[in-house]
């Protein structure tokens, strides 16, 4: 399983951007795929997880009702549209994949993508 993150980039507070997780080698929907982001100076946290075999979507607190999770129809990309950004926002944004929803919700996620920056500023 490869999975490789894209999108990130510097935006204003207020705008949004679109981040895409490209998945390769699934072998069924049996999989929960998820998005991670980790500011300087601080841990890596979840952002919002989909799960393929049930088309469940989580949110963290900080971000439901701006960020939406969602898959396209073949499963190899994942999306992660974020409306309203704010200035805390701003980190690297990974993605990652296991056969388990909780090993992704607890981060411990067998495959992970290399990531991208988004910063958020005026």
């Amino acid at each position: 399983v490869q999975l490789q993150a894209s999108g990130g980039g510097l935006v204003q507070p207020g705008g949004s951007l679109r981040l895409s997780c490209a998945v390769s080698g699934l072998a069924s929907d049996a999989f929960a795929i998820g998005w991670f982001r980790q500011a300087p100076g601080k841990e890596r946290e979840w952002v919002s997880i989909i799960d393929f075999l049930s088309g469940q979507t989580y949110y963290s607190a900080s971000v439901e009702g701006r960020f939406a999770i969602s898959r396209d129809a073949a499963g190899t990309t994942v999306y992660l549209e974020m409306n309203q950004l704010k200035l805390d926002d701003s980190a690297f944004y990974t993605c990652g994949a296991d056969r388990g929803l909780w090993a992704v919700i607890a981060g411990t996620a067998q495959y992970w993508g290399q990531g991208t920056q988004v910063t958020v500023s005026s």
